[in-house]
């Protein structure tokens, strides 16, 4: 009898782990089927809820927003080109200079006491001259002898000069109109021409340097007016395009750009870091929609408009970008009513009901 239950009990156990392996899926084709049945007893519709927005005609403005940076007209950091012992520091740190003003002196005495003995031998020579050039007008000297008394004054000369420049190496002065900084030396110390004495600095105009892509090069010429904002001041300013670079970096694939600012009340100091934009083209009346409106793909851009209560699927031409909105030359109108959100879920003739109209 035994023997006869057997078989039956592991029918049983065999018929049960078959059933809990398999009741996942039997429970989702179920589940599967009640889903198809309540949709097509709702007849299949299903309905969004959405933001719009209503087709207006806009100004649309293409612009690059750069950074950049502060820089002076002139910047030099002042040095002798001699060495020597400075003698006379003549100017005040932070003050206005101008060009050839004296500013630092070296002591030049022995200089001047080697110019003073050239100058008694010049005009020695100079009266030898006068003397030759008399006595040859009457053959009483030879060419050869005048020629030497000439070549004594002229040799003279030529020394003097010599030395004048080098007197002129022991003073420091201005090279241009400037504001000069803080000193670093002071009378009595040694100074060579790696001594740094003071930095000068010419504020007015400022040089605004900033970078733009590649793709702009053809459209940033000089003269092209150009904004720019400061931390701290509120003032919108502008400046001039003078100069721009030959070749594109090839590290940033972006071009050198430098433009004039005209500093007069000296307001504002060089190496400030600056906001830059750039207004390339304007457009008063266009037609512009939210980038994320927009739906990519093969056979063109499309954007889904909402009439009658359901979304329509259009496809439209697209012609200007900025960062957030993209100019629609064909395909829409004003008055239009673009649907701006849960566009990945739209679908042709999908109900849809707007939450937001703008």
């Amino acid at each position: 009898m035994k023997n006869k239950i057997k078989p039956y009990l592991i029918s049983l156990l065999v018929i049960f782990l078959i059933f809990i392996i398999f009741y996942p899926k039997i429970k989702h084709l179920l589940s599967g089927s009640n889903e198809n049945s309540n949709k097509s007893n709702n007849g299949g519709s299903q309905t969004l809820n959405v933001d719009a927005m209503v087709i207006k005609p806009q100004i649309l403005v293409e612009q690059i927003n750069s950074s950049g940076t502060l820089l002076p007209d002139e910047q030099v950091d002042l040095s002798f080109e001699t060495s020597g012992k400075i003698v006379d520091i003549n100017f005040t740190e932070g003050a206005r200079v101008r060009k050839g003003q004296l500013l630092a002196k070296i002591n030049d005495s022995h200089l001047q006491a080697q110019l003073l003995k050239l100058q008694a031998q010049k005009k020695l020579a100079e009266e030898r001259e006068f003397r030759q050039k008399s006595l040859l007008s009457h053959d009483a000297i030879s060419q050869e002898s005048y020629d030497q008394a000439v070549t004594e004054l002229q040799a003279l000369h030529a020394d003097i000069m010599l030395l004048e420049a080098r007197i002129a190496e022991t003073e420091l002065r201005a090279p241009f109109d400037g504001i000069i900084g803080l000193r670093y030396v002071s009378e009595g110390s040694f100074a060579n021409p790696n001594s740094k004495i003071a930095r000068l600095v010419k504020n007015d105009p400022l040089k605004i340097e900033f970078s733009i892509p590649e793709r702009y090069s053809g459209q940033v010429q000089s003269g092209f007016l150009i904004k720019f904002f400061l931390d701290g001041l509120a003032d919108t300013l502008s400046a001039r395009v003078y100069a721009i670079e030959p070749a594109v970096n090839i590290n940033t694939r972006t071009i050198l750009v430098r433009a004039n600012y005209s500093n007069s009340n000296n307001k504002i100091v060089a190496g400030r870091f600056v906001s830059v934009q750039l207004e390339l083209s304007k457009i008063n009346d266009a037609i512009a929609i939210p980038t994320e409106a927009l739906i990519p793909e093969m056979e063109g851009d499309r954007v889904f408009v909402y009439r009658d209560g359901v979304a329509h699927s259009i496809v439209v031409s697209t012609g200007l970008r900025t960062e957030d909105k993209i100019q629609i030359t064909e395909g829409l109108k004003p008055g239009d009513t673009l649907i701006t959100t849960g566009i990945l879920q739209l679908r042709q003739t999908m109900t849809v009901v707007i939450d937001n109209l703008f």
